[in-house]
């Protein structure tokens, strides 16, 4: 049998004819053709999707499948990427492979059984395999899913779901691997299926025929919920299972360890169910002293308060109905005296109050006595307002020590750092661009990489291009035509990519030209002011290593905080001047951005040094370093529906023709910006750059950025927050901007993003530049047009607090409570309007902060606030900050 008839049935997309020929091959023929088969699959990846040549896949997928002789290059075969979504049917497949041996066929099974899911391993070839093979049924995540699938599919309209799994031979197999796959509970063929063709409904009812075993159901279930990680869906489907297997009192009683185990690590939901099942053991007796202490040990530390409240219930009722629990409960219950929530606090003293009777006569009961001296050590941990209680309660045996004076404590200050020189050698440039190519670094380690390829672009740039290929090449535009490049640099020019695209000359310079660049007024986005002297910067490297490499650039920072020292600067001048080079206008711009100002007499030493060099850039930088700049541009906030931003005013020494035309857009005022659906800045992570292009006036940068923040406050969106502890540390005073920014990320709805506006505060607050007056009074209006919500703000501020530093978060609580109690007391009250959600908890903040660090004095609207009638949440707390602040 010829090889090229084999291929030239494969080309025409015969499959039929493939079978009918490869049948008839012996195995030294099929082997021959194997070359033939992989070259031209190498052709028909060349090939457009949607080229004729493409109908040859199913018949090359079912030719290679039948020529290769080992399993496992059946096995690579048969799941090529560029095969994946054009494969032969698996009937056709089976019967090609059907002569092998079982122990062949076994071996092949495996191997597909145990590919990805992203390798659409087909399930009817893999059961259809195991069929034939005779050997034991797969339990991998790709073939239970492929399983799943196949089940409920063949439903219609053989059948219904319950009909084909009791059908199943390997129903007990399956069945049991359904319990170690991987989110497999959060399919939609799970979830919202119902009747004969709900898999929880099948699963119960084979069950109970007994074609299931019950107590591996059981366990199955408990163990799938004991090991947790999975999605709210997956423990939905599992734990509804084992509620509809309705254990009985035994097989509850088997499982308390489990039960205790859920209640202290599961989800909300799952631990409620385990809360519930032993509640009702503890009711019926059926568990001991000891277990309940365990029971309450795991759940009082929980954060939700909902299974906090209702453990404190049950423990009520137990204690009610047998007094004898009181020895071994109580001390736990006193555990909770250290609670974060005050209400927690309180519930479990009055629990303790209410049942401490019952420890019996101390003089007798050697171990009542031990219950009543651990409380008494408990009761030290309570807010102030609930330790004089305990003290009445306690008497004598709570020792009560003399307050130790607050001490607030803040974060050190870091000192700015010298970044280290640029790489010595090309390997060192490369292997530090292709780490920041994956993961964009800070700003002093970009730095140092772009002077880095500039230099060595200057000294060697063969050598440099060569130990920059490897990174290159993993980019996804390595392989682009160069007018796609071009297209995707013309945007943006995405960090260090243009120039190393560049270097390797993927990118073409006649997109790079300086004539080529935008006029001064054709951009009107936001962030167009720092975003285009970065870029601006940027492209100009880009075009120099190409076209006339300099030695070094000029706007490299000194200092990690991004400022550059004027003396360096000069001196870099000079090496420019001797050596016969051209600096570059962008670099030389940025550099005169980042000269550092706070030594009056080094700047008028550099510049009599600049004067001297007898160069324009050096009478540029004398009069540049002359000249006197404001620490503030004039500023004000303005409202924008339900948004607080800020507008600038122009700042004429960046509006000169000092500055070439990109720079001076950072000198237009801020309120000729409006939004812009054209705008290309999107990524976030090139915000600290911009923050490095006038390093100390972060209020430049804070104003651009406000509109992407409130926005993604508002609309509940992932924006740059992560930049906030960075802009807190720049250097320069923080004004209306910058503590709006920090106001925002307060209210952001991700924990994560709250964390950083944390750390951004306490940055502020330990350097001395929080204004926490200007901060609290933005969190109260942004509050009260609901752009904050007061529930993310006090899960932020309790952070803030948590860290020691309860006189800073009182002193922005201080001023941002007001307005909003003035809602509650105010006009709300007259309309009979409920707190805002999440008021309650801020209140509480308030007080624990104010009762750490013993603030006292007057709070507008808080009197008010208390006299309300009722015991809600803010009501309470309320009480309680007044009493702290009297």
């Amino acid at each position: 049998m010829s090889t090229q008839t084999l291929i030239r049935a494969v080309r025409a997309g015969k499959v039929s004819d493939v079978v009918a020929l490869v049948d008839g091959m012996t195995d030294t023929e099929r082997r021959a053709c194997v070359p033939e088969l992989k070259q031209l699959r190498r052709e028909l990846r060349a090939e457009p999707w949607r080229s004729p040549a493409q109908r040859a896949y199913p018949a090359l997928h079912v030719a290679g499948a039948a020529c290769q002789t080992g399993a496992a290059a059946v096995a690579a075969w048969l799941t090529g990427s560029d095969l994946r979504w054009r494969q032969a049917p698996p009937a056709v497949l089976i019967e090609v492979l059907g002569d092998r041996d079982p122990e062949w066929l076994g071996e092949l099974v495996r191997r597909l059984a145990e590919r990805p899911l992203s390798a659409r391993v087909q399930y009817e070839l893999m059961a259809g395999l195991v069929r034939l093979a005779g050997c034991p049924v797969p339990t991998s995540e790709a073939y239970v899913r492929g399983w799943m699938d196949h089940v409920g599919r063949a439903r219609r309209p053989a059948g219904t779901v319950i009909g084909n799994l009791r059908g199943d031979p390997h129903l007990a197999e399956l069945v049991a691997a359904l319990f170690e796959t991987e989110e497999v509970g959060a399919r939609s063929a799970w979830r919202y299926d119902v009747g004969p063709n709900d898999w929880t409904y099948a699963l119960t009812q084979l069950t109970r025929e007994g074609l299931l075993d019950r107590k591996a159901m059981v366990d199955g279930c408990v163990a799938r919920l004991l090991r947790g990680g999975g999605s709210t869906a997956d423990d939905k489907v599992f734990l509804g299972l084992l509620t509809a297997l309705d254990l009985t009192r035994d097989e509850r009683l088997e499982r308390i360890a489990d039960w205790t185990a859920l209640c202290a690590d599961a989800s909300s939901t799952v631990a409620a169910h385990a809360q519930a099942v032993l509640a009702d053991l503890v009711l019926d007796g059926g568990l001991g002293p000891r277990r309940l202490a365990e029971l309450t040990d795991a759940v009082l530390f929980r954060t939700e308060k909902k299974l906090v409240r209702a453990q404190l219930v049950l423990l009520g009722r137990a204690l009610k109905k047998d007094a004898s629990l009181a020895t071994d409960v109580l001390p736990v219950v006193a555990g909770a005296f250290g609670h974060e929530d005050t209400d927690v606090q309180e519930r479990a003293l009055k629990l303790v109050q209410h049942h401490l009777g019952d420890l019996g006569d101390l003089g007798r009961n050697v171990e009542a006595m031990r219950a009543r001296e651990e409380i008494a050590d408990h009761a030290s941990r309570l807010s102030p307002g609930l330790r004089a209680r305990a003290q009445q309660l306690l008497g004598a045996s709570m020792t009560e020590s003399a307050p130790e004076a607050y001490e607030e404590l803040l974060p050190p200050v870091p000192s700015p750092t010298r970044l280290a020189p640029a790489p010595e050698s090309v390997a060192e440039v490369a292997e530090e661009v292709g780490a920041l190519l994956v993961a964009d670094g800070e700003v002093g380690a970009f730095e140092r990489a772009l002077d880095g390829l500039v230099r060595h672009a200057h000294r060697n740039r063969d050598a440099l291009v060569e130990a920059l290929r490897p990174a290159a090449a993993r980019l996804w535009w390595a392989d682009l035509a160069p007018e796609s490049v071009d297209r995707y640099f013309s945007e943006s020019p995405h960090g260090l990519e243009i120039v190393v695209a560049a270097l390797v000359k993927q990118l073409r310079t006649v997109g790079l030209a300086p004539e080529l660049h935008e006029s001064a007024d054709s951009r009107g986005c936001v962030h167009s002011g720092p975003a285009d002297v970065f870029e601006a910067r940027l492209r100009e490297i880009a075009y120099r290593v190409r076209t006339d490499p300099m030695p070094f650039l000029l706007a490299t920072p000194t200092w990690s905080t991004g400022t550059l020292e004027a003396a360096e600067l000069v001196e870099r001048l000079d090496v420019h001047r001797r050596s016969g080079s051209r600096p570059g206008e962008a670099d030389f711009a940025q550099a005169l951005l980042r000269v550092r100002r706070e030594d009056p007499t080094a700047l008028a030493s550099a510049a009599a040094a600049a004067g001297r060099l007898g160069t324009a850039e050096g009478d540029r930088l004398a009069e540049w370093l002359r000249t006197d700049i404001p620490s503030q541009p004039v500023e004000r906030c303005r409202t924008a529906g339900p948004r607080i931003l800020v507008e600038f005013g122009e700042l004429p020494e960046l509006r000169s023709a000092f500055f070439p035309p990109e720079f001076r857009r950072l000198g237009r005022p801020l309120s000729v910006y409006r939004g812009s659906w054209r705008c290309p800045h999107w990524n976030h992570r090139d915000w600290r750059h911009w923050l490095a292009v006038v390093p100390g006036r972060p209020e430049l940068m804070a104003g651009r950025v406000l509109r992407d923040l409130s926005q993604a406050v508002i609309e509940d969106t992932r924006t740059g927050f992560s930049f906030l502890p960075a802009l807190a540390e720049a250097e320069g005073e923080a004004g209306d901007a910058v503590h709006l920014c920090v106001a925002y990320g307060l209210g952001a709805r991700r924990a994560e993003d709250r964390l950083a506006a944390v750390d951004a505060l306490l940055g502020l607050a330990a350097r001395g530049r929080l204004d926490a007056e200007r901060l609290g009074t933005g969190l109260g209006r942004l509050a009260v047009v609901a752009s904050v919500r007061p529930t993310r703000l006090a899960e932020a501020m309790r952070v803030v607090a948590a860290t020691g530093a309860y006189g800073t978060a009182w002193s922005v609580l201080r001023e941002a409570l007001p307005p909003m109690l003035a809602e509650l007391v105010g006009e709300g009250a007259a309309q009979g309007k409920a707190p805002a959600r999440g008021l309650g908890e801020l209140v509480a903040v308030a007080a624990e902060c104010a009762e750490r660090s013993g603030a006292h004095g007057p709070l507008p609207y808080l009197a008010e606030a208390a006299q309300r009638k009722g015991s809600s949440r803010v009501v309470t707390q309320s009480r309680r900050l007044r009493a702290a602040l009297v």
